[in-house]
């Protein structure tokens, strides 16, 4: 820190975020070579090529102590603030200014909460997370829709009766051809939540950003199911502006919470019952699971290869894949994983944005599962 502040005491912009990516850099790197230090400093502080010269300027006076007008002091001493908190007494009581400068070093509890384990939060920062994951904007990818709209002379079909129209008042002659062009709608978004035992630290924070996703804005048309050992419907419940209200009336209606799990026949049923109506056809799906069923993973895997057929896409979320360790082999979870189009962590409100942006995500390339060609 005391670095960037030279450097920026020289007129070159060097901001926070370079700053801990620097101090990143020389955690990898150690301290034991001038080298080491020059290139990772040069690497992550110098955005401007006329700013070199100054960087190794200073470079030279702040590590290696050669003379350098305009420098502050190398010993910087160090305060930590809140976000919320007053500003770190940078004057005494006289309001006069300290002799020695001092570096504040924020950092907010938001951000410390994003990455935070659901399972490991507390009462009040369950409190907070619930009001980040109601903030959510959630976005599903669009296709082309079968109806058009006017798009003044861009559009890709000649409207013959708008063209025809305005010719009226120049006497029939054609001046201005008008056309149309083809109108997006949002994909369906069907969601899939597991509300078993197993993920009872996290079935609460996913029927929440479901919640949100059901509050998002513009005509995006979201189903809820909970599976457990038995399939519910849950969009009716969710469809609740009160976000407390909706969680209340999901979690009376679904009668096996934090029961067993039976993936497989609650697909099944889904796909009887639902998915052959078209519900999940051309629908980008997310199951919410860790994949701990104690059916059979035949079953699981047969009905997964028959939602894969419906669906644009099926997005697996596991809670469990954000540990370092964790490898895909309880049985149900190996079964459905070659169905899948993409597996990410959902167990942090930043797991949950990552989610969102994969649910807007384009989708144009749809990957084949392993052992099976492309459609």
């Amino acid at each position: 820190m005391g670095f960037a502040q030279a450097l920026r005491a020289a007129g070159m912009a060097v901001s926070t975020g370079r700053t801990l990516l620097f101090a990143e850099a020389l955690g990898r790197v150690g301290l034991d070579r001038q080298s080491a230090v020059y290139w990772a400093g040069r690497a992550t502080l110098l955005t401007r090529a006329e700013d070199r010269a100054t960087y190794e300027r200073v470079f030279a006076a702040y590590w290696l102590s050669l003379p350098f007008a305009g420098l502050p002091p190398v010993s910087v001493p160090v305060s930590v603030a809140l976000d919320d908190a007053p500003e770190p007494p940078g004057q005494d009581d006289g309001g006069g200014e300290r002799e020695e400068p001092v570096t504040a070093v924020r950092y907010s509890p938001a951000e410390v909460l994003r990455h935070r384990d659901f399972a490991r939060l507390s009462d009040a920062e369950w409190a907070e997370a619930r009001r980040l994951i109601a903030e959510l904007q959630v976005s599903a990818e669009t296709r082309r829709a079968r109806r058009l709209r006017p798009a003044g002379n861009r559009g890709e079909r000649l409207d013959l009766r708008r063209s025809v129209r305005r010719s009226i008042p120049a006497g029939g002659e054609l001046v201005r051809l008008s056309r149309r062009t083809a109108t997006r709608r949002p994909r369906r978004l069907l969601l899939l939540v597991d509300v078993s035992g197993s993920m009872d630290s996290y079935a609460r924070a996913l029927l929440r950003f479901a919640h949100a996703a059901m509050r998002a804005r513009g005509r995006l048309r979201v189903s809820v199911f909970a599976i457990g050992t038995r399939l519910t419907p849950l969009t009716r419940e969710l469809s609740n502006g009160d976000a407390d209200a909706a969680m209340a009336a999901a979690t009376e209606s679904v009668a096996d919470w934090s029961g067993g799990t039976r993936l497989g026949q609650c697909l099944r049923d889904f796909n009887d019952r639902w998915g052959a109506r078209g519900l999940a056809r051309g629908a980008v799906t997310v199951v919410f699971s860790d994949g701990w069923d104690r059916g059979e993973p035949e079953l699981l895997g047969t009905e997964m290869a028959r939602l894969h057929r419906l669906a644009r896409r099926v997005i697996w979320v596991n809670p469990l894949k954000a540990s370092p360790d964790f490898a895909p082999l309880a049985r149900g979870m190996a079964a459905a994983l070659p169905w899948v189009d993409e597996f990410i962590p959902g167990h942090s409100i930043a797991a949950l944005e990552h989610l969102a942006a994969v649910i807007a995500g384009p989708g144009t390339a749809r990957r084949a599962p392993a052992g099976r060609p492309a459609p």
